[in-house]
């Protein structure tokens, strides 16, 4: 066992990876839940910078993400959309239970691509005037499951099930929505932010009492024990660099 696995994820082992530390640069492959897709990217780029190590981010739903690590795909880190999933591949032996911790918090949006569409209070669910409302499967993306307890609380679900479209991840529900083939979408607030603000059409950030909680939490897979670049990824989500990066696309940390 290397010095920095046996010291990590404590303070100096981050110092040691942040200031390189002399380590021979190693590659990380980051599963990743679709709602992270562009943070994680900007984050890896940064990563490699700060540490000579590289990071290769590969794209899915939590869900599927699971089923794939549970296959034996070649994963050394999980960023999921949630916290049960990371908590459930400790407990199974496919991941390393003490390196788990929440790295983002999510926030819901509904989100149409044109302004005026969507009320920033929601009240466009209750009138249905519109054709096709688009949101990620609950069962494998926990920002649909999310948007299938704000429809639930607003008491719209069975008004709105013929006019549902499902996507297989956030990502392919944003694209549903910002391709025009569906009207509006439950879609994370990180891919309509730019800068701080919604870059375009109209929206309502759901409040996050509204649903449970979009605790977004980190774990180091089987794959990635004895990797140096995966304890570094790890790491380095935890600096203030990486949670800066993180805030500017609208998340908590």
């Amino acid at each position: 066992m290397s010095r920095l696995q046996k010291v990590w994820p404590c303070v100096g082992a981050l110092l040691l990876v942040l200031s390189g530390g002399g380590l021979h640069a190693e590659e990380v492959t980051v599963a990743v839940a679709a709602n992270f897709s562009a943070p994680a990217q900007k984050i890896a780029t940064a990563f490699a910078a700060a540490t000579g190590h590289k990071a290769t981010v590969v794209v899915g739903s939590t869900g599927k993400l699971y089923a794939q690590i549970k296959n034996g795909a070649p994963f050394q880190v999980l960023l999921s959309a949630d916290d049960e999933t990371p908590a459930r591949l400790g407990k199974e032996g496919a991941a390393v239970a003490a390196s788990q911790f929440t790295y983002a918090t999510g926030r819901l949006v509904l989100w149409s691509r044109n302004a005026g569409v969507v009320d920033d209070k929601g009240e466009v669910l209750r009138s249905g005037q519109f054709a096709h409302l688009a949101l990620a499967d609950p069962k494998l993306a926990p920002y649909g499951a999310a948007a299938v307890d704000v429809m639930a609380k607003l008491g719209v679900t069975a008004s709105l099930q013929p006019k549902l479209v499902q996507g297989e991840s956030i990502g392919q529900t944003y694209q549903f929505v910002f391709s025009g083939n569906a009207a509006m979408g439950f879609v994370a607030l990180s891919q309509v932010m730019v800068e701080g603000k919604i870059a375009q059409g109209s929206a309502w950030v759901v409040p996050s009492t509204m649903h449970s909680p979009l605790r977004q939490d980190a774990i180091l897979l089987n794959a990635g024990k004895d990797n140096t670049a995966a304890a570094a990824f790890m790491a380095y989500l935890r600096s203030d660099a990486a949670r800066a990066m993180i805030r500017s696309f609208g998340y908590g940390v």
